[in-house]
């Protein structure tokens, strides 16, 4: 009877882990069923371009940059001025001798001014400066697009992140809560002790209280994800199941800290910087010589008649006076009070600022670079050995269930057997898009990320 009792309680045991494959299962398919129809990276990232306050301040600066040049131009090119007057005067005088009278006239006119300079070697200087300093803007808003798309890939990731460790945490207490059961129906037959109960009854526990804390990290991400987007996205595309991710090209870190150190976003902008420091160090010098400029002018003058009312005079009839001149005007700096001289000297010190920080950018580029490599391929070997842990922690798990059930293996062997598949599950999944990432980052540091990229991890997804 026992015997029977006993090929009873392997068959029920065997029938309850088939429940608990079947349960994984359908987690599993209930996740992917989700995310079949949830937003994909592209569309995320589309929804953060026209949302995004960063990315918007980044336009609105870009657009300000621009307008550099023309403003440079401007010390180039001829100014125009136009000025009008009208007086009216009211006089009242006495003449010795006489009653005192009064004259009311009008007096008017109006003058065109126009100057165009001829020679001011600051001005030219300062012209080749809005065009660098428009090249600054756009390398702003390169590195800007650029963060963006990182930051929206990051955010991406750690929803995904979130999403499996939650359904990860689901299907490991759904599994727990098996043994359970198991456990507890052993002890009533008297075929196990209560240490077996108690053992899983505590790792229920403690897989319960770590899905509230993953429930409450996937909001958190949701969150962040949408301060970017400004959408709420209940559910989002995860990688395809055995996705393959392929090495950095060219696959040689020397080459990428090359292109980074000429390319990359901070570079350029230092590099503008360098070269507007230069030319405002030779503009500050420039003070120091003559301006000469073209000056041509038209205008009128008129006033009305006057009327004296004394004896022996009539009228003053009105009169129009018209002037034109053309002229250069020669100007010669001679001495300020040591204004430009100290200008002169503020300036090449901000030049020698400019090639450190250039410096600076380029060794920071090549770190990134470096740093961004490595972690591409340190990920791409972590992504295999997660697999191959995959693999064996499934074996061991399996071999530790037919052990309890033939009473090799007691409970909390099985137990760890678990908790060691679905942390090597999770631990995969966060290799993955940590490999993923640091392919956007590699690329970032080199200075061409672009939407491509996102298209082509978009593509990984299902």
């Amino acid at each position: 009877m026992k015997k029977k009792t006993d090929s009873q309680g392997k068959l029920t045991r065997r029938g309850r882990h088939a429940r608990t494959r079947m349960l994984v299962a359908v987690l599993a398919a209930g996740l992917a069923a989700g995310t079949a129809w949830g937003a994909d990276l592209i569309t995320v990232y589309r929804d953060a371009l026209a949302y995004d306050a960063q990315f918007a301040s980044a336009k609105a600066s870009v657009e300000a940059g621009r307008e550099k040049l023309p403003q440079g131009r401007a010390g180039l090119l001829p100014t125009i001025g136009l000025s009008g007057n009208t007086t009216w005067n009211d006089i009242d005088y006495t003449l010795r001798g006489t009653a005192g009278t009064s004259v009311k006239y009008n007096t008017n006119g109006w003058t065109a001014t126009l100057s165009q300079p001829l020679f001011r070697w600051q001005n030219w200087l300062a012209y080749n400066q809005g065009e660098l300093q428009v090249v600054q803007a756009e390398a702003q808003f390169g590195a800007a697009r650029q963060d963006l798309i990182v930051r929206v890939a990051q955010a991406y990731f750690d929803v995904l992140l979130a999403q499996e460790a939650l359904a990860t945490t689901r299907a490991q207490k759904a599994a727990i809560g098996e043994q359970l059961e198991a456990a507890k129906r052993n002890f009533e037959v008297g075929t196990a002790t209560i240490t077996d109960t108690n053992e899983a009854q505590s790792r229920y526990d403690l897989a319960v209280a770590q899905e509230i804390a993953a429930e409450s990290d996937l909001l958190v991400k949701h969150q962040a994800l949408r301060q970017i987007v400004g959408k709420d996205h209940e559910f989002l595309k995860n990688l395809r199941a055995n996705v393959l991710i392929g090495r950095p090209q060219p696959d040689n870190m020397d080459a990428w800290v090359e292109t980074a150190e000429s390319g990359n976003p901070s570079v350029l902008l230092s590099k503008a910087g360098l070269e507007i420091a230069a030319l405002e160090a030779k503009k500050q010098r420039a003070g120091h010589y003559p301006t000469v400029d073209l000056v041509a002018t038209r205008g009128r003058a008129s006033q009305s008649a006057t009327i004296v009312p004394i004896p022996g005079f009539g009228a003053i009839p009105g009169s129009d006076t018209d002037s034109t001149t053309v002229g250069v005007q020669l100007a010669i700096p001679i001495f300020s009070g040591g204004l430009v001289s100290s200008r002169d000297r503020e300036a090449v010190s901000l030049r020698e600022k400019a090639a450190a920080d250039l410096d600076n950018a380029r060794r920071s580029a090549a770190l990134q670079a470096r740093q961004s490599y490595l972690g591409v391929t340190s990920g791409l070997s972590q992504v295999k050995a997660y697999e191959a842990a995959l693999i064996s922690s499934q074996s061991s798990l399996d071999s530790n269930k037919l052990g309890y059930e033939v009473g090799v293996r007691i409970n909390i062997d099985v137990l760890n057997a678990q908790g060691q598949l679905y942390d090597t599950r999770q631990k995969l999944a966060k290799a993955r898009l940590d490999t993923l990432s640091a392919q956007l980052k590699l690329k970032a540091a080199a200075g061409n990320l672009t939407e491509d990229d996102l298209v082509a991890i978009n593509a990984l997804l299902e």
